[in-house]
């Protein structure tokens, strides 16, 4: 794996629970709103803190299809858990909130499982994707003409 594919994989890790916090962090300044108030709602983007994160979330969701066109779902999904572990600092130290005991120890099983799964390859070659073997087989240059 290249430079450029570990940072794909920091921005998936890092704007989600960055994006998350900013956008929690606003809502509490805007307050409850609901789906029966749409102007509301649409209102609420208008806070800083909200568009911030909704920036961050779309800079996620921008790595997160990078990463997922050269690597498996269950390769890509492992970083995203790695966020949970981030938020909870985030969550604890930056917006002041109670994080039970039973949760850390989740947050300690969310690491473990990422551990387990991490191990493997980023891309899993099967032999009935007939469409990726015939594009994997052309030369470079067919390739850039289609």
């Amino acid at each position: 794996m290249n430079f450029r594919k570990y940072l794909v994989l920091a921005g998936v890790t890092l704007f989600s629970p960055i994006g998350d916090s900013l956008l929690s962090r606003g809502m509490k300044e805007v307050g409850s709103i609901s789906f029966a108030n749409i102007p509301r709602v649409i209102l609420a983007i208008t806070n800083p803190w909200v568009a911030l994160g909704i920036l961050f979330l779309l800079a996620f969701f921008a790595c997160y299809m990078v990463a997922l066109s050269w690597a498996d779902l269950t390769y890509v999904l492992p970083a995203t858990s790695l966020g949970y572990v981030l938020l909870a600092f985030i969550a604890k130290y930056q917006l002041h909130e109670q994080i039970t005991t039973s949760r850390w120890l989740g947050i300690v099983l969310i690491t473990a499982g990422v551990g387990f799964v991490a191990g493997g390859p980023e891309k899993t070659h099967s032999p009935h994707h007939p469409i990726h073997d015939e594009t994997e087989a052309q030369p470079a240059s067919a390739r850039s003409h289609q």
